[in-house]
């Protein structure tokens, strides 16, 4: 021994690294694997959205939209969803927007524009489609109308679509619901519904508005569409969301050796920095 002194020796001898040096090497053998992996060219199912992806949302504006069971009432609390689930809408989609009461009114024609549709929402009101009553059937047939009218193409080949309707009761004016659902089915747009309100809903006069979503589930139910019953803003906004996650997409095998090469890069970095920081030298 060099240094008889054992007191000394611990004082002079260099500290081990202990874990330290199993760093740079653990990070150099995962570089590798992930380089290997993508040079293999991996791939996976990704989703993307489709071209001429088009969304129509149909809003119920009738006297009943204002029961303050949701507050502030219902109409106003489905515009703020509306707006919410437009934002989160890839950008190339084109989203239309229709309010019905008696009568149904396109307020925006399918666009990309979202401050257009965000200004269409906004103008949203108690009485703006017209006279008294619930016309969710003219309300879906309209929606179709403006996918079939789309772009040149529509007429031939119909774009990816899908129909959102909200309403919190049934169909009281206009044409039959389950015709405008089979106009739908033909076309192949599934039509989505949601029932927003709760039974103890009441307007201004106590009146007594109670949600009524039987009509609304048997559209989705013809169409291949989902429904959805929200007696709440946070329960309408999470109904909103599951339609998002599924509207417009579809599953395309995508080649993904990017992110093993990136990832397995990143990973060299770090084996160099830690090598030099912790050894003064590359590994």
């Amino acid at each position: 021994m060099r240094f008889t002194n054992l007191r000394l020796l611990d004082r002079v001898a260099p500290k081990r690294p202990g874990w330290r040096r199993h760093v740079p090497a653990s990070l150099f053998l995962a570089m590798l694997a992930l380089l290997v992996a993508g040079f293999a060219q991996p791939q996976a199912d990704v989703q993307v959205p489709r071209e001429r992806a088009t969304v129509l949302v149909a809003v119920d504006v009738s006297r009943s939209m204002l029961a303050d069971d949701v507050a502030p009432d219902r109409l106003t609390a489905a515009k703020a969803a509306a707006h919410e689930f437009a934002g989160n809408l890839p950008e190339p989609f084109n989203v239309g927007l229709v309010g019905f009461a008696g009568t149904a009114s396109v307020f925006v024609p399918p666009v990309t524009d979202r401050d257009q549709l965000a200004r269409g929402i906004d103008r949203l009101s108690d009485g703006s489609a017209g006279r008294a009553g619930t016309a969710i059937g003219d309300a879906i047939a309209a929606a179709l109308d403006q996918i079939r009218t789309l772009d040149a193409q529509a007429g031939e080949d119909t774009p990816p679509a899908r129909v959102v309707v909200l309403s919190d009761g049934a169909n009281t004016a206009g044409q039959e619901p389950s015709a405008a659902a089979a106009a739908a089915n033909e076309l192949g747009v599934p039509v989505d519904t949601i029932s927003f309100g709760t039974p103890s809903g009441t307007i201004a006069g106590g009146q007594q508005v109670p949600v009524d979503g039987e009509t609304l589930r048997s559209i989705a139910d013809a169409t291949g569409g989902r429904y959805f019953a929200a007696g709440s803003a946070d329960e309408l906004r999470d109904a909103y969301a599951d339609i998002g996650s599924s509207v417009g997409t579809e599953t395309e095998r995508r080649d993904v050796s990017a992110w093993f090469i990136g990832v397995g890069l990143v990973l060299a970095l770090g084996a160099a920095l830690a090598s030099l920081l912790w050894f003064s030298k590359l590994p």
